[in-house]
């Protein structure tokens, strides 16, 4: 992937001009297309809590996705009814006593946490004390959280000495923006050790992907003789990737243990523009097996490489040869997985519902189980990492 600098410019201006064709083919009005897709998941969902189609109150990582991208596009585009909606959401399940309604830190579940991220805005904006209790409610939980025997995050209590890669977005970044917002520099610390020891376990060290799961008690059917699950899991991969590269916003740049954390997160990025089909721009339900009978091009997991990508090569993590990988990728999303309406709001097709390891019914881990899972259309989870992946395209088109 080596090129001379100005190859490496030639590439980028060749890339962004193929993206804004497309664009101007497939957006037909001058918004952007996060407001777009912000606007029509606001039109679809009232409140905040009806995201992932909620009938019911929920305080849920997709709820916790999609509020963080809208907050996100509220700063960038200074768009009011945005945060608005966001505040209202919050407003709505977090009591005056900073107690959320659907959360219990003694749950120890990781998915419970990713939704604290929009309080940490919130709470600098309003200054309102239930969103500072409830930060601190949240940040609880990590002190009982269930760990393996080297200190490594259980995914639940239910899932016994397991750790899966979805973790590192649903806990790391609140649990480090919590470290610098009330200075708490031993969390540091901790949060670099859950990406040692994925590192450590969960890595391939042939293609630089991860598997979704490792279970350190080797006892889940679905385990191989060194604790890993049998496949790599686009979404998983997705969680893994936008969680590190959203770790990097808050761990200080001169910690010891900095570069070994960048060098996490440039290798993964590595190996997934290796893993990108070449044809769309897109990346497959299940990663190891590209070619496999029933295998799809997935959409939650492209948008979350994509966004990954963006954001490194913004931030200075990346070098500039990675940007047409990156805008190839975004057009390749906006190709293969985004529909207009007849009422003009936007759509985001062929999103793998829920996907996860053991359980009831057993989930195994193989080919078959990651490629019958139901797909949705406008899943939160395709929809927000859409939002976030479109939001840094938007910073760099700019």
């Amino acid at each position: 992937m080596k090129r001379s600098k100005l190859t490496s410019v030639i590439l980028a201006v060749a890339c962004l001009l193929l993206i804004t064709g497309c664009q101007r083919n497939h957006n037909t009005t001058q918004e952007p297309w996060s407001v777009r897709m912000i606007k029509s998941e606001m039109k679809r969902s009232p409140q905040g809590w009806m995201l992932n189609f909620s009938k019911d109150l929920s305080w849920n990582y997709c709820h916790g996705l999609v509020c963080s991208a809208m907050l996100e596009a509220a700063s960038q585009y200074n768009e009011k009814s945005f945060y608005n909606y966001v505040k209202q959401y919050a407003d709505t399940m977090v009591l005056d006593n900073g107690t959320i309604i659907g959360y219990r830190p003694d749950a120890c579940n990781l998915y419970g946490i990713t939704a604290g991220r929009i309080l940490f805005p919130l709470n600098k904006k309003e200054q309102k004390q239930k969103y500072l209790s409830a930060l601190h409610h949240i940040r609880n939980q990590f002190s009982i959280h269930p760990r393996t025997s080297e200190g490594g995050f259980w995914h639940k209590s239910i899932t016994t000495s397991q750790i899966w890669l979805d973790g590192v977005y649903m806990a790391l970044p609140f649990y480090v923006e919590y470290a610098r917002t009330f200075e708490e520099p031993d969390i540091y610390n901790d949060a670099i050790l859950q990406l040692l020891l994925i590192r450590k376990y969960l890595y391939n060290e042939t293609s630089g992907l991860y598997y979704h799961g490792w279970d350190e008690s080797r006892q889940q059917q679905w385990v191989d003789s060194t604790g890993k699950s049998p496949h790599v899991w686009g979404r998983s991969m997705g969680w893994f990737a936008m969680g590190l590269v959203d770790v990097l916003d808050f761990i200080p740049d001169d910690h010891p243990q900095w570069e070994e954390v960048m060098t996490i997160y440039q290798d993964l990025m590595q190996a997934l523009v290796k893993a990108q089909d070449q044809k769309s721009g897109a990346w497959y339900q299940v990663m190891d097996q590209p070619t496999g009978k029933g295998n799809y091009l997935e959409s939650s997991a492209s948008c979350m490489f994509t966004y990954a990508l963006l954001k490194g090569i913004r931030k200075g993590y990346l070098p500039e040869s990675y940007r047409e990988y990156a805008y190839k990728a975004y057009e390749g999303v906006i190709k293969q997985f985004i529909t207009i309406n007849k009422d003009q709001t936007l759509s985001i097709t062929q999103c793998c519902e829920v996907g996860g390891l053991g359980g009831k019914p057993y989930r195994d881990g193989s080919f078959e189980y990651y490629i019958q899972i139901p797909r949705r259309v406008n899943d939160p989870k395709a929809v927000g990492s859409f939002i976030l992946a479109s939001l840094e395209m938007e910073k760099l088109s700019n």
